[in-house]
């Protein structure tokens, strides 16, 4: 058994700059689309973490070439727009849930079969959401479970693939970008609409490498494409998501002043920033920049914080930070409550329940609910030292381990999951204990 992380509280706040590492949806992306073309790209700041590396093997064993110069630079050099090979074994896709449903699309159109496989966690995950709409467009796809479940194949299409006009029944950037990677291979046109606008990644990056889209209201639009141009280097902007952890942290304990260098501000992104502020966060966004997308250094310092409430229209923005905004609400003076948030049932774990379960060992303020929480907060004098269990989810180990740095220490069963996004953590967060 994997031995306790101890977490102590830090007495004196959080001072300094703090440098974030590269953004994962960026990261992940940036190897595939470059591994799409027939120039070399140079990537910089790329996380190397258990998940973009998922993608980087994933890319390997696919026939391209990359070159890992330092932990943090890539050199990617694909053989072109159709220049894939068949892989060798079957496809390991550890705990990512955005290798496996982007390659879904990417491959959907090769002629060659693909297998893959994963960890416990992402065999439980739902990828008939994926595997329904790549269907509609023609491809062929099985799976354990009816086609819902890992080890999921992807077969040669008896026929071109057609493109569709797919009305999403909920905001996910990864079924999107699954479809209009798809698309890329399809006749006509084909069409993504969602309720709400979810992270546009996907998007961004696709317009850097040369494909045109449409966009319209929550619509976007790819045709069939023949050839990406690479740019000559992509440089991935601070992960937010990461960052959302030293926010609220800066946020909750007294006499922080910290900044936060080189983060990815992309609007799809940022309900973290709306939704502190709404709390009565001090944040300042300054030094704002844009490269492959919005950057930003982040201003910090300690704020007395009260509740707030929030829903669907916001969640495909924040999806990942309700662990830690729930931190932010125990310590935040009155009730906050989250709506609209049913898709964390079907993450790593089930976090809306983990959240509840072992965050309520800290203090018992957290009531779950089918699709939210409700958190009573004003707690800081009522955490007590606890052992709390991660379930193998980095995000709820790093929420945990910011609570308890915050409150009266920690300790955290199953910490090493950190290394799925966020290698470093730990060790940035012991500078300040």
């Amino acid at each position: 058994m994997e031995a306790l992380k101890e977490i102590q509280p830090i007495k004196t706040g959080l001072k300094g700059e703090i440098l974030i590492p590269g953004d994962k949806s960026v990261s992940h992306r940036s190897v595939m689309f470059a591994g799409l073309c027939d120039s070399e790209v140079k990537i910089t700041n790329f996380l190397h973490a258990a998940d973009c590396m998922s993608t980087v093997n994933c890319m390997r064993a696919l026939g391209v070439d990359v070159k890992e110069i330092n932990d943090n630079t890539l050199i990617v050099k694909g053989n072109g727009f159709h220049g894939l090979k068949e892989p060798q074994g079957i496809i390991d896709a550890g705990n990512s849930g955005t290798t496996l449903r982007l390659m879904m699309g990417i491959l959907a159109g090769q002629k060659f079969l693909t297998t893959f496989t994963g960890d416990a966690s992402l065999s439980r995950r739902p990828m008939g959401r994926v595997i329904n709409p790549l269907s509609q467009i023609g491809a062929n796809i099985v799976g354990r479970n009816g086609n819902k479940l890992l080890p999921i194949t992807v077969i040669p299409a008896k026929e071109n693939l057609h493109g569709i006009d797919y009305q999403m029944p909920m905001a996910s950037a990864q079924v999107k970008s699954a479809i209009l990677l798809a698309g890329m291979n399809a006749d006509g046109k084909t069409t993504v609409t969602e309720p709400y606008t979810s992270r546009d990644h996907t998007e961004r990056m696709l317009e850097g490498f040369g494909v045109k889209l449409e966009k319209s209201g929550t619509s976007i639009t790819i045709n069939r494409v023949e050839k990406m141009t690479a740019p000559k280097e992509i440089h991935v902007p601070g992960d937010i998501s990461s960052a959302a952890f030293w926010l609220v942290a800066g946020s909750i304990i007294k006499d922080s002043d910290i900044i936060l260098k080189d983060v990815g501000i992309n609007e799809t992104r940022t309900g973290i920033i709306d939704v502190l502020k709404a709390m009565g966060a001090d944040i300042e966004l300054i030094n704002i920049r844009d490269e492959v997308e919005p950057i930003a250094d982040i201003h910090v310092r300690y704020a007395k914080l009260h509740g707030t409430t929030f829903g669907a229209d916001i969640m495909p923005r924040l999806i990942d930070e309700i662990p830690i905004i729930t931190v932010a609400s125990m310590f935040a003076e009155g009730e906050t409550i989250i709506t609209g948030a049913g898709e964390l049932r079907v993450k790593e774990t089930d976090r809306l329940q983990v959240i509840t379960d072992e965050f309520n060992k800290v203090c018992p303020c957290i009531e779950g609910t089918e699709d939210g929480l409700i958190i009573t907060g004003g707690q800081s004098n009522n955490l007590q030292k606890a052992v709390c269990n991660s379930h193998d989810d980095h995000r709820i180990a790093m929420s945990l381990a910011i609570l308890g740095a915050s409150g009266v220490g920690i300790k955290i069963e199953n910490s090493e999951c950190v290394n799925i996004s966020y290698p470093t953590f730990y060790e940035i967060l012991s500078h300040f204990e």
